[in-house]
């Protein structure tokens, strides 16, 4: 058994339907907790519509690359592309962490998996949601979500702003 943190992000379409379908889909894989959804600005160098993100949390029996392939088959049924790096999406699903139940860090640095995610701890729009469903998270290799969001800049973490618009 393992838990898994996950970012989910859409910014074409129907977003918020988007990501409640993710969210659906994901109780059969032992969704524990899920966040908000927060609308942010885009993030990268490809100019885009917003975000609505989330951040859920799911307990399984997959390993680091069962949650990556979930997170993928999620990802085409919403219809994704990856034409554009960074680019505009249907549904992003990031696997941020993995950890063993005894509370062990998945670590990887294979590049079609890097664990924990490898720029998770420079972004707002993953840390802010997952530190209002649990205040106490560690970002392994970061140290603490709080620090984290205290560390980056006002501005970005002001950015990331509930959405009120959630049914």
């Amino acid at each position: 058994m393992t838990r898994a943190v996950l970012s989910l992000g859409a910014n074409l379409g129907d977003r918020a339907r988007a990501l409640r379908t993710a969210v659906q889909a994901l109780r059969d894989d032992g969704l524990t907790a899920r966040s908000t959804l927060y609308e942010t600005p885009p993030w990268g160098p490809v100019e885009q519509p917003p975000y609505l993100n989330a951040v859920v949390f799911v307990r399984g029996d997959r390993d680091a690359a069962g949650w990556l392939a979930r997170a993928q088959e999620l990802e085409e049924a919403a219809g994704r592309t990856r034409e554009v790096r960074w680019g505009a999406r249907t549904l992003d699903v990031d696997v941020v962490t993995v950890t063993v139940d005894d509370g062990t860090p998945v670590r990887s640095d294979d590049p079609a998996l890097t664990l924990p995610h490898p720029r998770a701890h420079e972004r707002a729009f993953v840390l802010v949601p997952w530190l209002s469903l649990d205040p106490t998270a560690v970002l392994p290799g970061h140290g603490r979500v709080a620090d984290l969001v205290a560390a980056l800049p006002p501005d970005d973490v002001a950015a990331v702003t509930p959405w009120e618009h959630l049914h």
